[in-house]
């Protein structure tokens, strides 16, 4: 997790932080239905690479954004959902399909 120092002291920088690139809201997206593994994330993830996806989740899990539960079986099994913090961003997430939705209807249609 970051630190007090390393956070912008504008609100909305530090969630744009947290959260702001395209890969990791899309990996939110998959996660707001429920736990996943690594495969079933790239899958629904159209254009990420194994190395950016991977590289992702460390990011989000060191944020506190992810869970990883990594399972001692051969071969090894990780899943991943969202933490707590994670979940509490539902709504900036449904926010951004809704107006998301508005606008493909409202310009594209």
């Amino acid at each position: 997790m970051l630190s007090k120092d390393e956070l912008p002291f504008c609100p909305v920088a530090t969630t744009v932080d947290l959260i702001g690139n395209k890969w990791k809201l899309l990996i939110m997206r998959e996660l707001l239905t429920g736990t996943k593994r690594f495969n079933e994330m790239h899958k629904a993830i159209s254009g990420i690479s194994q190395k950016v996806l991977t590289e992702n989740l460390r990011k989000m899990e060191e944020d506190g954004i992810i869970d990883r539960k990594v399972y001692a079986v051969v071969p090894p099994k990780v899943e991943y959902s969202l933490s707590e913090l994670g979940d509490s961003l539902r709504p900036i997430i449904d926010s951004m399909s809704e107006w998301g939705t508005a606008y493909i209807k409202d310009n594209l249609m």
